[in-house]
């Protein structure tokens, strides 16, 4: 027992080596990215719901897709420069046409550099004048406005999937919230929040899409509270993989080499790197839910950047392998 424990305690300690230098690399390139930007028509028959906010201002809208009598709904988180007039999934991708052959399609608006959670107290660094409380937007608020609408389906649970900042709050929501959630879905998500230099990335990651948005730069201090704080744990689906037994989890991530959909040469270099760290965030995961028996469905292709094109083809590769049913 003790030559098993010592294997699996090197095997995590090299994955921990080689996440921390990816990290290392990919913070030199994060300002200036653009994680959840692009351009694409809406789609027909798209309906709105407006939600409760939490105790955020207003209320959070929902652009969904929906049609009587399909197996699922899945709900998609955004990336970390998630803006409030439509989401990233309806602006760059066409998925919401899986409402069309039995997927419901349903996207929260809104989340900039939130990463879904409910925070700790506003931001400081620029003055946020409220408190994000997004986790509660998606594991309650909207989960109750969904049942309302009828769109739990015939399995009786809803799927989650998110891209880049979304992708780790899929994971930790599912897990926290199984009665609701059957499967959870991340693509090129940040799963290991306590591998080192991850949780400095995510605090320039903050800063930096604040500031590019416009509002000023977000403290992950506010988040999460400081690097020690036992809510950095709470949060990270690699520490969290105990929980996800019973979960239908899939993780997706690419290599970073370019493909077809690299055809702006500035966002393809920005790009590139930040997927290679989200690789290798993914494949740490992966050794973390083996060594803890989690069975999980991966999808590593060959080719692909940080970029919604990728994140496309990743979903309607998820639905026609047949994961959502």
């Amino acid at each position: 027992m003790k030559t098993v424990t010592r294997k699996r305690s090197c095997v995590q300690s090299r994955v921990l080596r080689l996440v921390a230098a990816a990290v290392s690399m990919a913070m030199v390139i994060v300002g200036g990215l653009t994680i959840g930007s692009g351009a694409a028509s809406a789609a027909p028959a798209r309906q709105t719901m407006w939600i409760n906010a939490c105790g955020m201002p207003g209320q959070v809208k929902v652009n969904y897709w929906a049609r009587p009598g399909n197996y699922k709904t899945v709900v998609l988180l955004d990336g970390l420069r998630a803006t409030n007039d439509v989401s990233g999934w309806e602006h760059n991708t066409r998925v919401q046409d899986m409402a069309d052959s039995g997927v419901n399609v349903v996207e929260p608006i809104g989340g900039l550099a939130s990463w879904y959670a409910d925070w700790d107290a506003p931001s400081n660094f620029n003055n946020q004048p409220y408190r994000y409380t997004w986790n509660c937007v998606i594991s309650w608020s909207l989960v109750r406005a969904m049942d309302e609408r009828g769109l739990r389906g015939p399995s009786g649970r809803y799927a989650i999937a998110g891209i880049s900042m979304g992708g780790g709050p899929a994971l930790v929501i599912a897990a926290n919230n199984r009665h609701n959630f059957s499967h959870a879905f991340s693509m090129s998500g940040v799963l290991a929040l306590s591998i080192p230099g991850t949780r400095s990335a995510v605090r320039v990651m903050l800063i930096d899409a604040g500031i590019e948005a416009g509002v000023g730069p977000f403290n992950s201090d506010s988040m999460f509270g400081p690097p020690w704080s036992p809510r950095w744990a709470d949060n990270d689906p690699l520490i969290q993989v105990p929980k996800m037994h019973g979960l239908n989890v899939r993780v997706a991530a690419s290599t970073g080499l370019w493909g077809q959909y690299n055809t702006d040469p500035i966002n393809s270099l920005k790009g590139s790197p930040l997927e290679t760290l989200a690789l290798a965030q993914t494949r740490a995961f992966e050794v973390q839910a083996a060594i803890n028996r989690l069975p999980i469905t991966t999808d590593y292709p060959i080719t692909g950047t940080h970029d919604w094109g990728y994140w496309s083809e990743m979903m309607w590769r998820a639905k026609n392998s047949g994961w959502f049913r």
